[in-house]
């Protein structure tokens, strides 16, 4: 292979150093219909607005449930596609040089547009393989087993994908997982673990929504011959709510990916039990972790995988962190050089490949 000390976009195989300040966690098309939620029961005149119109005031309830409404959680065909085209551009123009597509089975990858919109925009664009949880997948994948996974994520690492051929993923991910872990989830990421071996590929982990998650994703995933030093477990926004539960899961020595980033809302639809931190929130505790020591193994990002998260719809957009987050990390006294490895040499090196 030609991977070794490089990182592949869905253009080919391209120097790390050359990537940029990169959004590691994003999404460019997805279909996320498999988690729709029922609306709570609403006093409200208007009732549940389930498929209302993007408007002024339908936007505030969208933000209270985006998981509720029918059209928000369809983020893809060519009105999506043509809104991120505007983000990315605006992302470029900030100084952005990279963004990392989780899509992946599952939820509807859509390669063809990763590869129009990196021609487009001129921002790198570095793709996902493998399988997302196990309710958002077909019977046929479900009972794959682990060495039919395996097959498929060697194939779009090493050779390309059946979308485009000339298509490689540069990621392992993000690899979905529930809690409990479903056994077809088990497989999924001992596949992650034996392709990581095999191609030296960074890995991203999508963690059950539990604070023994992460932990036992990356005992999974070790125990397949996976390396952890090159896997990033995602959503500790919503995961672990505790220093001493951070610290912890610091040591097994995996990247640390807060990318939840312009959340705002700490009504989590899709788990009622946590309180999802505010920006500041999230801030305190990076913090503790680079105070920690692990300032080299965090990644930020903001996860757009919603209409109502895009600048046109009324959201926050691609740039936030740019705008919005890196000023105030600096403010509560993160050195800027700190702040600026967590979008530039800390995800430049996880996207490395080893082999």
């Amino acid at each position: 292979m030609d991977t070794k000390g490089k990182a592949m976009t869905v253009m080919g195989p391209v120097d790390p150093a050359l990537l940029g300040q990169i959004l590691p966690h994003e999404h460019i098309s997805v279909n996320f219909g498999f988690g729709f939620v029922e609306p709570a029961a609403c006093s409200c005149e208007a009732g549940p607005k389930t498929e209302c119109d993007f408007t002024l005031p339908n936007i505030g309830w969208i933000r209270q449930n985006p998981y509720s409404h029918k059209k928000n959680i369809k983020y893809s065909g060519d009105e999506v596609e043509r809104m991120v085209e505007d983000e990315f551009k605006l992302f470029k123009k900030a100084g952005g040089g990279t963004i990392v597509e989780n899509t992946i089975t599952g939820i509807e990858r859509n390669l063809l547009a990763c590869k129009r919109l990196m021609k487009a925009t001129d921002v790198n664009i570095i793709a996902g393989t493998g399988f997302y949880v196990s309710p958002s997948l077909p019977s046929s994948v479900l009972a794959m087993s682990t060495e039919q996974l395996c097959e498929v994520i060697l194939k779009e690492v090493t050779q390309g994908c059946d979308e485009d051929p000339t298509i490689r993923c540069g990621i392992i991910g993000e690899i979905g997982s529930s809690w409990p872990i479903t056994d077809f989830e088990r497989r999924s990421i001992r596949a992650a673990g034996i392709t990581q071996e095999q191609t030296g590929a960074p890995v991203m982990f999508h963690p059950g929504r539990h604070h023994d998650a992460p932990a036992e994703i990356l005992r999974v995933y070790a125990e397949a011959g996976g390396d952890i030093r090159h896997a990033v477990m995602a959503h500790l926004d919503r995961t672990i709510h505790t220093m001493e539960g951070l610290a912890e899961l610091a040591a097994l020595g995996s990247y640390l990916e807060y990318d939840l980033f312009g959340l705002e809302t700490s009504h989590y639809q899709l788990n009622a039990a946590v309180d999802m931190p505010s920006d500041a929130q999230r801030i305190a505790r990076i913090k503790h972790l680079v105070e920690c020591g692990y300032a080299d193994r965090i990644l930020i990002s903001h996860d757009i995988h919603t209409r109502n998260r895009l600048t046109e719809y009324g959201g926050h957009g691609f740039c936030h962190i740019f705008e919005n987050v890196v000023p105030k990390m600096i403010s509560r006294g993160l050195a800027p050089d700190v702040v600026s490895a967590f979008l530039t040499t800390n995800p430049q090196q996880w996207l490395t490949f080893s082999k």
